[in-house]
């Protein structure tokens, strides 16, 4: 079928639900304001700047003069390791328990005005060494049961500070999304006898259809199901269930592939551009999750330029997500961007 004139469903197997499509609402979203903002350059180190080397926090912790990667436990954690059990079940309406947690800060670099798409692969790298190691790590702990690896850019996201950094939430129960994800990667196992995931990107790149980018080791999709206009899925092309999994020289390709995505996204609008990204794998649970395919999700907002943005609001609240661009054309789009960002083609 060809669905880029006519409003239809899309299904999302991972999740079990479904995205409206809107195509004919607008067929080319970006020909309109196209102007140029989020261009101030930044200092390399920022005085007033709580992630900065040498810098007092906002809870009065001081960071020591780092340089490169920076982990620190959370000043103002969502989740604590020393809470106490509780637990309430009053009816069938109200019911609550306390939770346990870890949560971690991670400065991607000591230099304050640099993102993930102006790094170095060697930098991107690192990176990804320190979440395989905290990843390893937390699971180690009893009450430990899933590690949320993210990262929030840009002020749009509720990121209040452009110090280039992400978090990990280290929890006791499983969230929900991942939680679907997992249901119905299970599911899609006991009737297919296969992997998901692993199918569903053998799919995508026998199409090519929705490939953005591809090296040896990853491809990036924009996923037939996605919601936001240009949200990305990069996949492994091998079958691993966390990012511990990853060879040397799987780490060096996964480097590759986000260094490409950032940089084509900063290059759609030329500004830093903002998403929430985060990585499902395993639980630390110790229960067999052999089924499951670690994947990263990015989720960007911007819609027709550096301003303007999708808001989920209204319908997409009350019922159901929706989209005006098809999945397709968003990958048109991002496959055909440079691969050298903007502010280093001159």
């Amino acid at each position: 079928m060809n669905y880029s004139d006519f409003p239809h469903r899309r299904y999302n197997p991972l999740t079990g639900e479904w995205v409206k499509v809107s195509p004919h609402r607008t067929k080319r979203p970006w020909n309109g304001q196209t102007e140029e903002t989020g261009t101030e350059l930044l200092p390399e180190y920022e005085k007033s700047c709580y992630l900065c080397p040498g810098n007092e926090r906002a809870g009065g912790s001081r960071n020591p003069d780092y340089k490169g990667v920076y982990v620190f436990n959370n000043d103002y954690a969502a989740l604590l390791p020393e809470t106490e059990f509780m637990e309430e079940t009053v009816n069938d309406f109200i019911k609550g328990k306390t939770e346990k947690g870890i949560c971690r800060v991670i400065c991607y670099s000591d230099k304050h005005n640099i993102t993930m798409a102006r790094m170095s692969l060697k930098e991107i790298e690192n990176i990804i060494n320190i979440w395989k190691k905290e990843y390893t790590e937390l699971s180690e702990h009893d009450f430990i049961n899933h590690v949320q690896i993210f990262e929030n850019k840009g002020a749009v996201m509720g990121c209040s500070n452009p110090h280039p950094h992400g978090q990990i939430w280290a929890e006791e129960f499983l969230p929900n999304i991942p939680h679907s994800e997992i249901y119905h990667q299970n599911k899609y196992s006991e009737k297919n006898k296969s992997c998901l995931l692993c199918d569903y990107i053998k799919y995508e790149i026998e199409q090519n259809e929705r490939i953005i980018y591809r090296n040896r080791s990853f491809a990036a999709v924009v996923p037939y199901w996605a919601v936001w206009p240009f949200e990305t899925m990069i996949l492994p092309l091998r079958h691993i269930t966390s990012i511990n999994q990853l060879t040397e020289s799987e780490t060096a390709d996964f480097a590759d592939i986000f260094k490409k995505v950032t940089v084509k996204y900063d290059n759609l609008f030329k500004t830093s551009f903002p998403y929430s990204m985060g990585i499902h794998q395993s639980p630390t649970d110790g229960k067999d999750y052999s089924y499951t395919h670690m994947h990263v999700h990015f989720a960007p907002p911007l819609l027709r330029s550096a301003t303007v943005k999708k808001f989920m609001v209204g319908y997409e609240l009350m019922a159901m997500s929706q989209r005006d661009i098809t999945p397709e054309k968003s990958a048109e789009v991002l496959k055909e961007l440079p691969e050298v960002h903007y502010r280093e083609q001159y």
